[in-house]
Formats: structure tokens, sequence, C-alpha cells
């Protein structure tokens, strides 16, 4: 993915979970970055017209960055599902956040139908 997805990314779930605007800690705690790393970024996300960013403020997803996001989102959530459920991974949320960016949708919905199959054989016995 690319930073500026994880970025877009981080600024949504921390929207949905906590409310906008996002400041840039609640980023950085989120990415593992810095905070004026996190400060820098959403700055020229910003001047991409993806987030509304206001010093001390923080971050707020525009109408492209959240339609960038939900498509990240997305994906995100297929993978973590992946992660946690198939691999048994404990960093499932950190490693999904990494690749969302670079699934095709078309692979994650058929990832999502693929696990959804799965769950329910689990269920029934199968």
């Amino acid at each position: 993915m690319s930073g500026a997805d994880q970025y877009v990314l981080a600024v949504y779930i921390e929207s949905q979970r906590n409310g906008a605007p996002v400041s840039s800690g609640a980023v950085a705690d989120r990415l593992d970055k810095s905070p004026p790393s996190v400060t820098e970024m959403l700055q020229r996300l910003d001047d991409r017209g993806l987030v509304g960013y206001e010093p001390y403020e923080g971050a707020t997803l525009t109408d492209a960055g959240r339609d960038r996001a939900t498509d990240l989102h997305e994906s995100y959530v297929t993978l973590s599902w992946f992660f946690r459920s198939v691999l048994d991974l404990e960093t499932h949320e950190s490693e999904a956040m990494e690749l969302a960016g670079v699934f095709d949708p078309s692979v994650a919905d058929r990832l999502t139908t693929v696990l959804a199959v799965e769950e329910l054989e689990k269920e029934d016995g199968i």
C-alpha cells in the first residue's frame, strides 16, 4: 500500500471509532509513526484533496478521501479476517493495514467469499 493510502485508511478507521477530526497522535499510534511525520503526511494529503487538515485539531476526510478509504477499508477488513482466522496472526490488523491497498477489490471480494464459505463449513461441522 502506498504511504498515502495507509494514512487515509488510518484516518478513516480512527474517525469511525472516535469521530472526526482525527488527531495526528491517533494516526501516529495506529501506524506506529512519529507525530512529525504524520503531520507532514496529513499536510500533503490536504494538498492532494484527500483530507482537510487543521493544525492542533486534526484531519477529516474529504469526499474523495472517504471514497478511497471506503475501498481500502473493505480490503483491510477482509485481509484482517484472513490473517486472524486462517493464519492466526496476532498482528492481523497491522499486516492488513500494510497490504490493503495492494489488493485489487475483485481479489478481496473473492477472498471474502472463500472465508465466508469456510466459516459456514465450520459452523456446520463439515
